[in-house]
This record gives structure tokens, C-alpha cells and sequence, in this order.
């Protein structure tokens, strides 16, 4: 009956992002401040029909009931500052971009992270593991903010491989997932490095190596699928930050992507924006975390499925 602690597993998630968006919905309702405050006063009758517009009128309990019941029919509303652009729309457009920008970034740091993090564990206090790990330091040191005008620098500006921003085929997207991927690379390397360290080191690995197994089957049959374990606890969540996005990255490429929507949502007190946004993020975040739950039982035997 392995679906039935997956099921519960499923409701605990729904019931976490039903949380969230009530916490979100909530939180923007007593923050200072309207979506239609301005340098300049709006006449109250206009405002008051703004607010009809939008559903903003009335008690907040019968607010959120109107918003749950948009939200179970798939509608995120309009945006009360893109006027006339529903939460939907926007969301088609910019996430697309995203998500493309994300995964690229994802598949990027994992191969890049457990290659390294496994040569150098095998390869110990060698050149190859000093080097590994002074690369892995100065990625996770240098924000994006730094990293993307480097690479433009140097590969755009300076040997014109690539193009310096925008969004349209493959040469557009290799350095923005390079700049978005390296910090995630640098973790998965030296997670990888630490954790193959130890697995090498157990007693079932000297019981291989006793019956005459080469190490290159040591490392690939036996041990990789013991090690690889906390790096994938470290890629659930890093899953959904990528997959949202960054927003630092798509600034400096000028990539259409959601991340400056998000900022502006906050900016701008856009409430139905920025839940939108938020209810996308935490279903990524909760999706992936179910992953991460089922791929652990598969990876190792010994790890059942919670409850």
C-alpha cells in the first residue's frame, strides 16, 4: 500500500500551499499602502469603482471567499496594475521564458556538481580536488550581479561568441544559465565531494574491493547511489529557485522573464500579482519536495516514503 503514504504525503502539500496563499492573502490586505495609491490622489468615486472592479470592496472574509473561489477555478484575476492584463496572461507569457531558464540552469549545476564533486572525491588532496574546490569557492563568493557582467566581458564583448542579451535561440541562453547555475554547481561539487569521501570509506566498499571489484565499479555500482543522496535533498529546493528564476540574471541579460513582474508586483502593491507569483513558486517548492521524497526510497532501500 505504497500510495497510500504517498496520498498523504499529496494532502499535506495542498494544505501547505492553501496556507500560504492565505497567509499571502492576508499579508498584503494589512500592509500599508494600495494598489492604487499614487503621487497623485484618485477622486474617491473613481476609486470606489476601482475597487468594485477588482473585488476589493466589501469585508476581507468575504474578499478572501471571493478570491479562494476564483483560485479552485483556475482564475488569478486581473493585475491592478497592468490594466486590462489578467494574472493568467502575464504568467503565460513571462513563466514560459523562466522555466526554460531555469531547468537549462538546473540540468547545468547537477551534471557539472556531481562530475566534479566525484572526480575530486576519487581523486582526493589531489591537484584536481585543490583546484575543484578553490573554483567552488570563488562560485559561490561572486553574486550573479558580478559573474554576468564577467561573462558578457569577456565572451560577448570580448570574443563575441555570444550575444549580450535578449531572449530568442540557443547562443542567448548559454550565458545566462551559466551565470544562474554556478553557485548551484559549486554546492552540488563540494556535496558531493564530502559525501562520496565518506561512502568510500564504509565497510561495504572494503568488502567490494576485498572480492576484486575495480574501483571505477566501486565508485559507479556501489557507491555513487549512497553519496548522491544529500545532493538530492540540496536539488528539491534548488529545483524551485531555478525554475522561478532569477531575477538579478534576467535583469542584467534583459531576459522577459517573471522575475521583474515579481519585483514590481511588491513595488507597485499589485496583491493579485504577487499571489499569483507566490501560489507558482510554492507549488514548485512542494512538488519538487515530493520528488526528492519518492527518489529517496528508490535511491536506498533502507529510506521508506513518509507517512
Amino acid at each position: 500500500m505504497r500510495t497510500l503514504p504517498f496520498i498523504r504525503r499529496l494532502l499535506a502539500a495542498l494544505g501547505v500551499v492553501f496556507c500560504v496563499v492565505t497567509l499571502t492573502f492576508f499579508l498584503i490586505r494589512i500592509s500599508p499602502g494600495g494598489p492604487f495609491d499614487g503621487e497623485r490622489k484618485i477622486p474617491p468615486a473613481i476609486e470606489k469603482k476601482l475597487l468594485e472592479r477588482y473585488e476589493l470592496d466589501g469585508p476581507v472574509f468575504d474578499q478572501y471567499a471571493g478570491y479562494i473561489a476564483d483560485l479552485l477555478r483556475g482564475d488569478l484575476r486581473l493585475s491592478t496594475k497592468y490594466r486590462n492584463r489578467s494574472v493568467n496572461e502575464i504568467l503565460a507569457q513571462t513563466l514560459p521564458v523562466t522555466l526554460i531558464l531555469g531547468a537549462s540552469a538546473f540540468l547545468v549545476a547537477v551534471t557539472t556538481g556531481v562530475f566534479l564533486g566525484t572526480a575530486a572525491a576519487v581523486r582526493r588532496d589531489g591537484p584536481l580536488d585543490w583546484i575543484m574546490l578553490c573554483a567552488s569557492l570563488a562560485a559561490v563568493s561572486l553574486p550573479s550581479y558580478i559573474t554576468g557582467p564577467l561573462l558578457v566581458l569577456v565572451f560577448a564583448l570580448g570574443l563575441g561568441w555570444f550575444p549580450v542579451g535578449g531572449w530568442g535561440g540557443v547562443s542567448h541562453l548559454v550565458l545566462p544559465t551559466l551565470t544562474l547555475a554556478a553557485p548551484a554547481a559549486a554546492v552540488i561539487a563540494r556535496l558531493m565531494r564530502n559525501s562520496l569521501g565518506e561512502t568510500l570509506r564504509m565497510d561495504f566498499i572494503r568488502t567490494a574491493r576485498a572480492k576484486g571489484l575495480g574501483e571505477s565499479a566501486i565508485v559507479v555500482r556501489h557507491a555513487l547511489r549512497i553519496a548522491i543522496l544529500p545532493v538530492v535533498t540540496y536539488s528539491g529546493p534548488l529545483a524551485a529557485h531555478l525554475l522561478t528564476g532569477s531575477i538579478v540574471v534576467e535583469t542584467v541579460f534583459q531576459i522577459p522573464g517573471a522575475g521583474g513582474f515579481f519585483v514590481q508586483s511588491i513595488l507597485n502593491r499589485d496583491g493579485f500579482l504577487l499571489g499569483g507569483m507566490v501560489i507558482v513558486y510554492c507549488g514548485l517548492l512542494v512538488l519538487f519536495n515530493l520528488l526528492v521524497d519518492t527518489a529517496y526510497s528508490r535511491l536506498d532501500r533502507r529510506i521508506q516514503s513518509p507517512a
